[in-house]
């Protein structure tokens, strides 16, 4: 409907129609073509409507239309700083995200050393570049609620941030935070810190004691040396403020859960009243025994009135590894004090045949857990390669060489990575895509108990990119393996996590929810082949993988991308705990 006022002011009844696309609505039903009708940020109404009704009209015929995609595990915390659209997770259709999991938020600090310790931390423990931290983040603030101040009006897309313990821990602890556990009185320091972050808006609190997370000095990070008291303290808290969650991981992620772990979690959940999601469930069939511990875990926690969710990834995720700095190859067993020696060191180490055995079967052992799935190595594809002894080996898989050379594929990488003097660029296959595993999978998706995620997109920037999680596996069950029909992938991505975190009218294409959407042309949906791109502050590199075929992305009824390219709108909202979240209950709430 369109009013003509005075003959010249034009007044329509909507901002904006997208017309003519087939709607997938992330309820998981059948996709129906209409059109969507949205104003002052929200969908107004969906139907079919005259194009003389709206201010602007998007022809969507041959496209699909989606709820924007909600990423439950990113660590876009400092980021967002020097990248306000939080590439490339926008490119990918990405709308929402939830940063500061692990126990990792850049906030609170009390001073200079605090933000000092916590860019180390991330640089050594989330694989972020210390040149772009030093030069992209400023860390001009104190409280949670100063550092969420920063974002507002600020982001392209809508962020929520957990608490993270390791920033509760330095900032009351400081030098000690790493050295022993609190006491009485600094337990309740930083419960009432952590009080203050939620009150501020922070979406909950955000916990790690795995094995796996150190440090810039090599030491075990703050979080892993609290005692349970102190978690289960800080856990409570949360109780205290709606719309508020849990997050952790523990060396059970990793290697399946002990007893002692289960009872922390479901602890942790009855204390807080809360649901805890925990990253990541790897699926792999050569060690079937490991997921189905965890999702048993996940399971005893429910028949004890808590509630703790799995994130598993439905893609596998695409990854770099090379022998000069730290990368996932220094957490198999036995490999740390080999790959940790100076530079020098190492090279007479990795030549040694004696060391080359200890190492091979080390990685071979049942302790090597979820990073078995690394020890394919006739799979891995040279990327790139420095000597002129490796010149024509770019491109190139190991086993191939291997058997040219009539060696052992774990022999034949380690002499192309010496005569590199280690600088080699190795593209991992993992041993894990195998039809078995993926069937695995397929029924893993479908547990009440499993939430897809764990991209740890704006982390781990110089080995991993997950952030393309949303084209790539809307491709695959497209037009790939097809284990998913694509408006249950929808689902996962947009309506189940929304519930999940509780964000009020967000997820759904529905009359009344905000106008978080993606037009993507299902034809063409995937992701680009994954790149290094040196174009992070101080050109530091990171891994990147574009979107194809996403066409057009909307948050909070503003356009974002136009036609795969991002404008320069910065729409997103902070979103705040007990304002656009509200309390996900857990069943002993029910």
């Amino acid at each position: 409907m369109r009013v003509n006022d005075l003959g010249s002011n034009l007044f329509f009844m909507f901002d904006l129609i997208i017309k003519d696309g087939t709607v997938i609505d992330g309820t998981g039903s059948p996709g129906v073509k209409s059109d969507i009708a949205v104003s002052d940020g929200r969908i107004s109404d969906i139907g079919n409507f005259d194009s003389s009704e709206a201010k602007e009209i998007v022809n969507a015929e041959g496209m699909i239309v989606c709820p924007g995609f909600i990423d439950p595990h990113t660590h876009y915390d400092a980021q967002l700083f020097w990248d306000p659209h939080a590439s490339p997770s926008n490119l990918h259709g990405v709308t929402s995200v939830v940063m500061g999991n692990c126990g990792f938020s850049i906030a609170p600090i009390s001073d200079a050393s605090d933000a000092e310790y916590l860019g180390a931390m991330l640089v050594q423990v989330e694989g972020m570049s210390a040149e772009a931290l030093r030069l992209g983040v400023d860390w001009n603030w104190n409280s949670f609620g100063d550092y969420l101040g920063r974002l507002d009006g600020n982001v392209g897309i809508n962020v929520a941030a957990m608490v993270g313990h390791c920033a509760l821990r330095r900032t009351v602890m400081k030098e000690d935070a790493v050295k022993r556990e609190a006491t009485e009185d600094e337990i309740i320091k930083m419960q009432n810190l952590l009080g203050e972050a939620l009150e501020a808006g922070g979406l909950g609190f955000s916990t790690s004691r795995s094995f796996t997370h150190t440090d810039g000095d090599g030491l075990p990070v703050p979080s892993r040396v609290a005692s349970v008291e102190e978690v289960l303290a800080l856990a409570e808290v949360c109780e205290k403020y709606p719309g508020t969650t849990l997050e952790w991981v523990a060396d059970g992620c990793m290697n399946g859960f002990s007893d002692e772990e289960v009872d922390l979690m479901t602890q942790m959940s009855l204390r807080a009243r809360r649901p805890l999601n925990w990253n990541v469930l790897t699926v792999d069939s050569a060690r079937p025994d490991d997921y189905k511990n965890q999702i048993n875990a996940c399971e005893r926690v429910a028949e004890e009135g808590g509630r703790a969710m799995a994130l598993t990834m439905p893609i596998l995720v695409g990854m770099t590894m090379h022998f000069h700095s730290f990368c996932a190859l220094y957490k198999l067993p036995g490999w740390d004090e080999i790959m940790t020696l100076p530079e020098g060191e190492k090279i007479q180490k990795l030549a040694d045949p004696s060391v080359r055995k200890f190492l091979e079967e080390n990685a071979a052992s049942p302790e090597a857990g979820v990073f078995s799935r690394l020890t394919g190595w006739g799979k891995y594809r040279i990327g790139e390669t420095f000597s002129e002894e490796n010149k024509g080996l770019d491109g190139r898989l190991v086993s191939d060489i291997a058997r040219e050379r009539g060696t052992r594929d774990f022999y034949a990488l380690l002499d192309i990575v010496l005569a590199d003097n280690l600088k080699t660029v190795l593209w991992p296959g993992p041993t894990d895509d195998d039809p078995a595993s993926w069937l695995m999978r397929q029924t893993v998706w479908e547990h009440e108990e499993v939430m897809i995620g764990g991209s740890d997109a704006g982390a781990h920037l110089d080995r991993m990119a997950g952030a393309s999680y949303p084209t790539e596996w809307i491709q695959d069950c497209l037009t790939g393996r097809e284990l998913a029909p694509v408006e249950k992938a929808i689902e996962h991505m947009t309506d189940i996590p929304a519930k999940f975190f509780g964000l009020v009218d967000r997820g759904r294409i529905e009359e009344g929810f905000y106008a978080d959407l993606v037009i993507f042309n299902p034809d063409q949906i995937n992701a680009q082949e994954l790149k290094i791109l040196n174009d992070l502050p101080g050109e530091s590199p990171r891994l990147y993988a574009g979107a194809e075929g996403i066409d057009k992305v909307f948050v909070n009824g503003i356009l974002t991308i136009n036609e795969g390219r991002p404008t320069e709108a910065l729409p997103g909202v902070v979103l705040r705990s007990g304002t656009h979240t509200v309390t996900n209950p857990i069943p002993a709430d029910c």
